[in-house]
This record gives structure tokens, C-alpha cells and sequence, in this order.
């Protein structure tokens, strides 16, 4: 949502309960061009299951630096963004995968700290982390420029876009305070918590089948302000929410369709709900 905006607001923050998705946006923001040296590198599935071990082992510890406000580690940050450019469906750097390293083969094992082995992702001729890298802009043309220059002048457009943007790691609630919101005046807030419909459990790193209620229940307090114009995500029939507007949309569905079958049935529940606050559009789908 942040990208995809015409106007910087001023001022922007975002915030994740993932470490790894935080590190990335303050590694982006600090030093594009390591990020890049990290991030570059074709999609090898031997290496795909080394470095995921790496990233929930020492990679993990490495994110201590989040306690502070500015701190990040650049070769989390690519290596993270490389893989989950490679990987397939849910379950990157969840660390509750049965597998694991002993120094000299993977063994699979029922309990215990370890990852999940899939096959990488393999279309578009195996380009990783060149497949899917947004436009930025004259600053690159996603897919169609796979050299590691490319990679560098996505990053550079990124961390341009993200500069003066504050970057939080931790619960939501936080960055959703008055201090954080209304206070500076008149506030955008877009609210996408892991959903607590129908669906498989441990999407994410870092997921809950619960946060959605407490978010709603915020954005309803919150949501009668007119200095606050808030936009909660979920599935429809997910949240009672009297005055608000509703945006019907359809997602791909992707790699969630490996979930029993629910990722398809799933990507066409995909709802907006708009604070009373949130200005009217022309679109037939709004309710």
C-alpha cells in the first residue's frame, strides 16, 4: 500500500511482527546497494535449504539489532528477499519445519527447531529474486532486467520511496497509538493482520488466528474519528462493521491453493472495509 501511493504523507510509518520483513525495510532504507550483493544470486535448491537453516539459526539471532530503532543486517535482508523470491507457498523462515542440519545431512525429525523442504520455484526460467521485483518507475522493469545492476536499481528506487519512512518491529498496537496517529493531524491507516476466517494455520513467521479481532475492535473505537480514515482487510463475513463501506475484490489464489483446496475458494472472499471517515469513489463493487 505504501508503494503504491502517489503522495507521501508527511509522515509514514509501517510496522511488522516479522522481524525478517522489518530488517529487510530498514536494510533497504540504509544500505541498498549490500542488500543487493546479498540478494543476487540464481535459484539453486541446495542452497535455498542451507540458507533458510541460516536465517532461523544464526540469521535469527542476527535480528537482535531491531532493538534498535535504526539497526539492520544486510545479508538477512538479501538472503531473506532471495528465498522468499525462490520459495513456494507458506512456511519461509517459520522455523517450525522437521527438518535439520547435523553438519553433514538433513534428518527429519517430529519435534524441534528446523525448516520445511520444498522444490524452489522454477517458472520464468528460474530467475529468483529477478521474477517478481515491482516497477519503479524509469529505476527498472521488474522481471524483464535479471542482472545483478537491475537488482541494485530496484533497491535504489525502493530505498528512495522509503526514505523518512520509520520502520517498526513489533505488536500493532504500537504504531497505532494517538501519538502515532491522529496527533499529527489528519491519518491514513491500513490495517492487514493475518485473517481469522477459514484457513490454514501458520501462513506467515509470525502468525495469530486471534489479532484480527482485537484490530477490528481498535478500528471501531478509532474509526469514529474524522481525522481518521482507516482500511481493514479480511475475509467476507470476517468483520460486523455498521457504517462502514465494503470493497469486494478476488485475489490470485497462488500457492495458497495447496492449502486443501481453500486458498482457491478463499481468494474470492477477499474484502475492504472503509472507516465512515474514508472518502467515497465511483466503483460499482463499493458498498
Amino acid at each position: 500500500m505504501l508503494l503504491a501511493s502517489d503522495k507521501r504523507g508527511r509522515t509514514e510509518t509501517i510496522n511488522d511482527a516479522d522481524g525478517y520483513v522489518s530488517n529487510f525495510w530498514r536494510a533497504i532504507q540504509a544500505d541498498p546497494a549490500a542488500v543487493a550483493k546479498w540478494a543476487n544470486w540464481p535459484v539453486n535448491e541446495d542452497d535455498l535449504q542451507a540458507r533458510h537453516y541460516w536465517l532461523i539459526t544464526k540469521g535469527r539471532d542476527r535480528l537482535t539489532v531491531l532493538g534498535n530503532p535504526d539497526g539492520y543486517d544486510a545479508q538477512v535482508a538479501g538472503w531473506w528477499v532471495w528465498g522468499l523470491c525462490s520459495w513456494i507457498g507458506s512456511g519461509w523462515c517459520s522455523g517450525e519445519g522437521p527438518w535439520q542440519w547435523t553438519g553433514e545431512e538433513w534428518i527429519k525429525r517430529s519435534g524441534g527447531e528446523g525448516i520445511n523442504r520444498k522444490l524452489p520455484h522454477l517458472g520464468n526460467a528460474g530467475r529468483g529474486i529477478n521474477r517478481q521485483l515491482p516497477h519503479l518507475g524509469n529505476a527498472g522493469r521488474g522481471i524483464n532486467r535479471i542482472t545483478g545492476a537491475a537488482i541494485l536499481d530496484q533497491f535504489t528506487a525502493l530505498a528512495d520511496r522509503m526514505r523518512g519512512v520509520r520502520v517498526a518491529h513489533g505488536d500493532w498496537s504500537r504504531v497505532c497509538k494517538s501519538s502515532v496517529t491522529w496527533q499529527h493531524g489528519l491519518t491514513a491507516v491500513f490495517l492487514d493482520p493475518p485473517y481469522g476466517g477459514d484457513r490454514c494455520e501458520n501462513l506467515y513467521a509470525t502468525d495469530s488466528m486471534d489479532v484480527a479481532a482485537k484490530v477490528r475492535a481498535w478500528a471501531v473505537d478509532a474509526g469514529q474519528r474524522p481525522d481518521m480514515r482507516i482500511c481493514l482487510a479480511g475475509y467476507a463475513d470476517e468483520h460486523d462493521l455498521p457504517g462502514w463501506s465494503q470493497y469486494a475484490w478476488k485475489a490470485k489464489g497462488g500457492f495458497g491453493n495447496q492449502c486443501d483446496g481453500r486458498g482457491r475458494v478463499n481468494a474470492s472472499r477477499e474484502t475492504l472495509w472503509f472507516s465512515p471517515a474514508c472518502l467515497p469513489q465511483d466503483n460499482p463493487r463499493l458498498i
